[in-house]
C-alpha cells in the first residue's frame, strides 16, 4: 500500500487498524465464493457488512462470524442467485472496494427526492389508493418498496414533483398529501395507528422499512389473511457459564435472509459475538452468541419471547407470498395509478412491492395473492397481463434459491430439535470459527 508523505507512522497504525482487511476467494471453495473480512470491532459492523453482499444480491451459504474481544473476523460463501461462484471481476471489485470502507458506509443516495413513509392496516387495493392519490397531486414516484405483515403495511416511497422534477419542498403541498394519505391509511377503522410522514433521514431502505414494522408493533399481532408460509422456529437459550444468550433458528433459506435477522437483532441493541450459519438446499440453520450493547446476556423470559417474537417476523416481512409480476415499460404520469387500480378490479391483492425508474423505464416487481391470501387464479392473473400488456407484465419464475430441493450434501454442523437445543458449545463453536477464518489447523 502507497502512503501519502504527510502522513506518520502513528497515523498509518490507525489507518491499518481502522480500516476493514478484505479478502475474496475463488479457490478455496467448490461452490462458493469467500469472501473474508476482518477489522476493528464496532457496534453495527456486521450489518454493514452483511447489507454490502445483500444488496448485490447475493446468496449467502454458509458464514462464520467471530467477534470476540476488540476484533471482528468473519467468513462468508456467497453465490448469485443461480447457485454459481461470483466471476465478474467488475462485481468482485465493487464488493472488495464497499467492504474495505465499511466504516464509513453510506445510505444508497436519493439526492433529489422527497421520502415518505407510511404504516397503517393494509387491506385489498390500499396501494391503489396511495398512488392514486399521488398521481392525482402531480407526484411522481422514482423508488418505492412496500411490505405487508399480520395485517400491517408499510411504505418507504420516494418522490418528485412531476411539473418541476424537482424534490417536493413547498410545505402546503406537503401538508395536502400528508392529510390525503393519511386519510387513506385511516380507511374506516385505522384512525390512530395510521401515520404518514417526511423523512429526511438516510437509513437503508429495508432497514428502515423494518424499524417502520417494528415501530408499529406488527410482531404482536395476527394475520388478517391466510398465508401457505411455514412459521419459521425460533430458540433462546442462556448460556451463563459463558454469558451469553444463544439464538436458534431454522427456516426455509432466502435471499436476504442473514440481514434480516441481523438488521433486527443490531436495531433492538444486541451484539453478535459469534455466529454458524448455513443453508444445506432451500433450509437454512443459524446460531448467533449475543448480548446487550452493556455486556449482559437476555435476563427474562418475557424478553426472550420478545426477542422470538420480533425475528420471527422479520422472517416473515419478506417471504415471497404469491405469484411474482414483473412490470417493464416507458415511465409516465399515473402509470402506477393503473397498473394498482386493474390489481385491485380483479381482487388481487399486493403483499409486496418493489418499484424503481431507470432512464424513464419503470422496472416494478408485484408479489399479488387472491383477496384473502391464497393462490391468485392463473385465468385472472392472464386477464391483468392482457388488460396492462403482455409485453409489459409477465409472470416471473423465483430464482433457483427458491426452488433448490435437498441435497444429500452433509452440513459440518448438526441440526437442531424442536427443543430448540444449542448447536454448539461455545468452545467448539469458537475454534471451528477460528479454523474457517484460517487461523487454526484444526477445530477437532
Amino acid at each position: 500500500m502507497e502512503w501519502p508523505s504527510y502522513l506518520d507512522e502513528y497515523e498509518k497504525l490507525v489507518i491499518r487498524m481502522t480500516t476493514p482487511r478484505v479478502m475474496i476467494d475463488n479457490a478455496g471453495c467448490a461452490n462458493a465464493t469467500r469472501v473474508m473480512i476482518d477489522s476493528a470491532r464496532k457496534h453495527g459492523i456486521l450489518l454493514e457488512a452483511v447489507q454490502v453482499l445483500t444488496d448485490l444480491n447475493l446468496s449467502i451459504k454458509k458464514a462464520y462470524i467471530s467477534s470476540d474481544g476488540r476484533w471482528f473476523m468473519d467468513v462468508f460463501h456467497v453465490t448469485d442467485l443461480d447457485g454459481q461462484k461470483l466471476t465478474d471481476s467488475s462485481v468482485i471489485n465493487y464488493m472488495e472496494q464497499s467492504l474495505g470502507s465499511i466504516n464509513d458506509a453510506r445510505s444508497k443516495c436519493f439526492d433529489g427526492l422527497t421520502a415518505l413513509e407510511l404504516t397503517g392496516t393494509d387491506r385489498l387495493g390500499l396501494l391503489s389508493e396511495v398512488f392514486a392519490v399521488l398521481a392525482d397531486l402531480k407526484v411522481d414516484v422514482v423508488e418505492a418498496k412496500m411490505w405487508t405483515h399480520n395485517g400491517r403495511i408499510a411504505s418507504l416511497i420516494h418522490v418528485k414533483d412531476c411539473e418541476s422534477g424537482s424534490p417536493i419542498e413547498d410545505s402546503l403541498k406537503i401538508d395536502r398529501i400528508e392529510t390525503r394519505l393519511k386519510n387513506v391509511l385511516k380507511g374506516d377503522n385505522d384512525i390512530r395507528s395510521a401515520k404518514m410522514t417526511v423523512s429526511m433521514a438516510a437509513t437503508h431502505t429495508e432497514r428502515r422499512l423494518h424499524q417502520m414494522m417494528f415501530a408499529d408493533r406488527d410482531y404482536e399481532r395476527k394475520p388478517i389473511i391466510r398465508t401457505n408460509s411455514e412459521t419459521p422456529n425460533v430458540s433462546v437459550q442462556n448460556c451463563l457459564e459463558r454469558g451469553y444468550s444463544v439464538v436458534n433458528i431454522h427456516c426455509k433459506d432466502r435471499t436476504k435472509l442473514l440481514f434480516d435477522v441481523i438488521c433486527t437483532l443490531t436495531d433492538m441493541e444486541y451484539v453478535v459475538f459469534h455466529a454458524t450459519v448455513s443453508a444445506t438446499g432451500d433450509r437454512a440453520n443459524q446460531e448467533f452468541f449475543i448480548r446487550h450493547a452493556d455486556g449482559t446476556p437476555i435476563s427474562s423470559e418475557a424478553e426472550k419471547q420478545r426477542v422470538i417474537l420480533c425475528l420471527k417476523a422479520a422472517i416473515e416481512r419478506r417471504a415471497s407470498e404469491g405469484v411474482r409480476l414483473e412490470l417493464c415499460a416507458a415511465d409516465r404520469p399515473g402509470l402506477l395509478a393503473e397498473v394498482t387500480r386493474t390489481f385491485r378490479e380483479n381482487g388481487l391483492n399486493v403483499t409486496r412491492t418493489e418499484i424503481s425508474t431507470i432512464s424513464d423505464t419503470a422496472r416494478n416487481v408485484f408479489y399479488v395473492t387472491d383477496a384473502i391470501g391464497n393462490p391468485a387464479d392463473p385465468k385472472i392473473i392472464e386477464a391483468v397481463r392482457l388488460r396492462i400488456g403482455l409485453s409489459n407484465l409477465k409472470v416471473k419464475e423465483l430464482p433457483s434459491i427458491y426452488h433448490q430441493k435437498g441435497d444429500e450434501e452433509s452440513d459440518e454442523s448438526s441440526t437442531v430439535g424442536a427443543g430448540g437445543a444449542v448447536l454448539l458449545s461455545l468452545g467448539s463453536l469458537v475454534r471451528k470459527n477460528l479454523y474457517n477464518l484460517g487461523l487454526i489447523r484444526s477445530y477437532s
